[in-house]
């Protein structure tokens, strides 16, 4: 649910890859571990439950056949609808500040690919995924039911503000940015239950993790600093014309 226009600078990261999206001699084992050692690594993901992770499920399955090559790369890859995919190192801090647990009832906002949905699934015990848009949400279901992930429920609506239907939920997960905390969602989560957003503007946004410490009681963290594309009807900050 984001949009490309603060990404296409990216490319310029990715030109060690075919551009042209042939896949011949493409090797995805290795471009896997280039990703997992060189990027996200890096990018203080030292979890190894969240490093294995990127070896099991494979990233190259959730893009276009002719986007293979590009899916390992350092970039916010468009998947089609205006909309991009998170890069591996943003998924990887993700993960990694949430701690998911087999018994966590997970909400993402902005379904996408469908990759971090799938990466969510593998962890948790089940995952509500919402995306605004019905051919991304069609394209995700197909490419889940491939892999055999079957915990996973999709919905085509508009989550910008939470997911109520389902609620409540152990994690929720906004993977485009907003220049207001969700307190809407936050009040979503159980009791010990954890959310992350990006939070800001451009050029200045933060990574933050939510945690709910008691039914009152919210604790708010900065991870890290970066930018993403705005989530789709994010609530904006009201501005007041003298």
């Amino acid at each position: 649910m984001t949009n490309t226009a603060q990404t296409q600078a990216n490319f310029s990261n990715a030109a060690r890859f075919n551009m042209t999206g042939d896949a011949a001699g493409f090797n995805a084992r290795e471009a896997r571990f280039n990703m997992i050692e060189q990027q996200i690594r890096t990018w203080e993901v030292l979890d190894p439950v969240v490093l294995e992770l990127f070896n099991q499920v494979p990233r190259e399955n959730f893009v276009a056949e002719s986007q293979q090559g590009l899916a390992f790369a350092d970039v916010e890859l468009p998947i089609g609808c205006g909309q991009t995919m998170l890069s591996p190192k943003i998924e990887g801090r993700i993960l990694q500040a949430l701690s998911v647990k087999k018994t966590d009832k997970v909400l993402v906002v902005g379904t996408g690919s469908g990759y971090l949905t799938a990466l969510l699934a593998t962890l948790a015990n089940h995952v509500h995924a919402v995306e605004i848009h019905q051919e991304l949400s069609d394209l995700a279901q197909t490419r889940l039911q491939k892999h055999n992930i079957d915990n996973v429920t999709l919905h085509v609506a508009d989550a910008a503000n939470g997911f109520a239907e389902a609620a409540p939920y152990d994690v929720i997960v906004f993977t485009g940015s907003m220049p207001l905390r969700p307190t809407t969602a936050e009040n979503m989560l159980n009791v010990g239950g954890r959310l992350f957003a990006v939070i800001g503007e451009m050029p200045i946004m933060q990574a933050t993790l939510t945690q709910r410490v008691s039914e009152d009681a919210f604790r708010h963290d900065v991870l890290f600093e970066t930018c993403l594309p705005p989530l789709v009807n994010a609530p904006q900050v009201t501005k007041f014309e003298f």
